[in-house]
């Protein structure tokens, strides 16, 4: 049975579920950024997907890049470039990071991990961006 990593709910907001995978909102606003989760009970590794679900974890990955666009724009901080990975050095299971770039964010042109302080969400812009998120992945 899926559960949820315990490291996901301090430092994410619940956006919804798609067909296979549970997406958050990173709770770090100086980058439109959502974590796509497969729900597959003991998914480490992309491999340990069946190939059906590794298609649709590409077809959601594709998704959830227009809803990291769609927050960005409702942010008033458009996109310019899309920075996907699955890292899981530090929470196991596996999951994907979906984070929305610009020349004039907080961390480029390097990685977003590690770079500056989490800044925290306001709570009129954390509802713009989970509202945004779920209006482009139709949720």
């Amino acid at each position: 049975m899926f559960e949820l990593h315990p490291a996901f709910p301090p430092t994410s907001e619940a956006v919804g579920d798609l067909a296979l995978c549970h997406v958050r909102l990173q709770a770090d606003a100086r980058f439109p950024w959502l974590v796509l989760i497969p729900r597959i009970a003991g998914a480490r590794e992309v491999e340990d997907l069946p190939a059906n679900d590794r298609a649709a974890l590409m077809e959601e990955i594709v998704r959830g890049g227009g809803a990291v666009r769609a927050i960005g724009e409702a942010l008033g901080r458009p996109v310019a470039k899309l920075n996907v990975g699955a890292l899981g050095n530090v929470t196991p299971q596996l999951h994907v990071h979906i984070v929305g770039r610009r020349s004039d964010d907080a961390a480029w042109p390097g990685p977003v991990w590690g770079a500056g302080t989490v800044e925290a969400y306001g709570p009129d812009d954390v509802g713009t961006a989970i509202a945004a998120a779920r209006r482009a992945l139709d949720l």
